[in-house]
């Protein structure tokens, strides 16, 4: 299995970017009651805000929420995503500046018009740090709070998707104000308010938003599908990709895959950012960090991980073997994503891509991925822990990351601390904030420029 960590001389020209996730009281699911910690902090705005302004602190560039409309009430999740995104983050917008909002909502279960209109106004108020994260919904637990008896297939959630962002995406440039100290001319007319008339398959939308064009133009676009919709939507909407991935090399290809799916759409090379999801376990030794992430991740030794691991790949695949010798390379055929599974696509496909380019064994797979199986485990150091993250970016394999932390706010706050000094006395990332927009910081083209040109083709 390779673990190489070497990088070419010429580093990427754009900087390397971050952002902290703070879903509930952690990514483990006994962050909620860890001993010392208020145990209902995870219903607490204030805790929320606590980590966006420590996340500020290391001058990271947005915290991230995900989003799932119906109460999670397995043995494997703790609480989370409790409060809607857009109102936590209208709070924090007003108390915390600079930091990027991440917020994640449904194509599914919301309409265009309202969605858009709700979205716009955070990202004017917030003066244009947010980013939607546009999910199609895949949980049968989510559809049955909507009035949907349901769910529509892969294929029609996606096609339902794209109308939906074509619609959000033409009321957010619908109403262009006047510019500068005094208006020249009307407020609004045919050609600064535009109906948009849309008839399609799902949605009937006149316009135009009765929300100007924003800071920013509108909020970046984001998605994290990895079935072959989703990097066709993403190929289409997507300034951003969030994505489960294990090793470099899977990293390198799936950032060619979404690269050449924005070209046969008619986007430019480089249109989409590539922010992988990472576990962070940090340790004054590799020791301590290793067994903190036996604490938090719920198993006694690695090789009750490993048992969890499997039993977790038996449940998504049913042709998953029964035995496994753990110390022999595992096959990717054995991860084949299923057609009907309600766990992401993605974390499948990360694991079957890390198989298929590294060939690692079992034991070998749950150093780098715990027993979950999803996103990438970075455990060491503080000089580890940033050595690792420079690496994939500095092989221009990524753009940036979006870190989980096993518990919040002791974590955080230790890699605001300790590893963002290290990144920045590498100069990969900044001491201060570079730009007040989110498209500023991620080098990400300005909306309205690329609507008029397609208007004027």
């Amino acid at each position: 299995m390779s673990t190489g960590t070497d990088t070419p001389a010429r580093r990427p020209q754009r900087r390397l970017t971050l952002a902290a996730s703070i879903v509930g009281a952690g990514a483990s699911r006994k962050a909620w009651n860890w001993p010392g910690t208020t145990w209902n902090r995870f219903a607490d705005w204030e805790h929320y805000r606590r980590s966006a302004e420590i996340a500020r602190s290391g001058t990271l560039d947005a915290v991230f929420v995900s989003d799932h409309s119906a109460l999670q009430r397995t043995a494997d999740n703790g609480p989370s995503h409790l409060f809607d995104p857009i109102v936590l983050f209208s709070a924090i917008a007003g108390a915390i500046p600079d930091i990027g909002f991440v917020l994640t909502a449904s194509t599914s279960y919301n309409s265009p018009y309202n969605l858009a209109r709700r979205l716009a106004s955070l990202d004017s108020i917030a003066g244009g740090r947010v980013i939607f994260n546009a999910v199609a919904n895949f949980n049968p637990d989510i559809a049955a709070n909507f009035s949907a008896d349901e769910l529509l297939d892969r294929e029609d959630r996606y096609r339902k998707a794209d109308e939906f962002l074509r619609v959000v995406k033409e009321l957010w440039l619908s109403w262009d104000t006047p510019e500068g100290p005094e208006p020249t001319g009307p407020l609004w007319d045919e050609t600064t308010a535009r109906t948009i008339d849309h008839h399609g398959e799902f949605f009937d939308v006149r316009g135009p938003l009765n929300v100007p064009v924003g800071p920013q133009g509108h909020p970046v676009i984001s998605q994290a599908g990895a079935s072959a919709q989703g990097i066709d939507f993403a190929g289409k909407h997507a300034e951003i990709v969030y994505a489960a991935l294990l090793g470099k090399q899977a990293a390198l290809d799936y950032a060619a895959t979404l690269d050449a799916a924005a070209r046969r759409h008619g986007r430019p090379a480089d249109s989409i950012r590539l922010f992988p999801g990472v576990n962070v376990y940090l340790g004054d030794t590799r020791e301590e960090a290793l067994r903190r992430h036996e604490v938090f991740s719920g198993a006694g030794s690695e090789d009750d991980l490993i048992a969890r691991f499997l039993e977790q790949q038996r449940v998504l695949n049913p042709a998953f073997p029964r035995s496994v010798d753990v110390d022999r390379p595992l096959k990717a055929e054995w991860f084949e994503p299923q057609e009907d599974q309600t766990r992401p696509v993605g974390f499948s496909r990360a694991v079957q891509d890390l198989v298929r380019t590294e060939e690692p064994t079992t034991r070998q797979i749950i150093r780098l991925v715990g027993g979950a199986g999803g996103h990438r485990l970075v455990i060491g150091t503080p000089k580890e822990v940033a050595d690792a993250l420079i690496d994939w970016w500095a092989a221009g394999a990524v753009s940036g990351y979006n870190a989980h932390f096993p518990l919040l706010h002791d974590d955080l706050e230790r890699f605001v601390q300790q590893v963002v000094p290290i990144l920045q006395a590498e100069s990969v990332f900044p001491t201060e904030y570079d730009s007040p927009t989110i498209r500023g910081r991620f080098g990400l083209p300005d909306p309205r420029t690329a609507h008029s040109t397609q208007e004027n083709r």
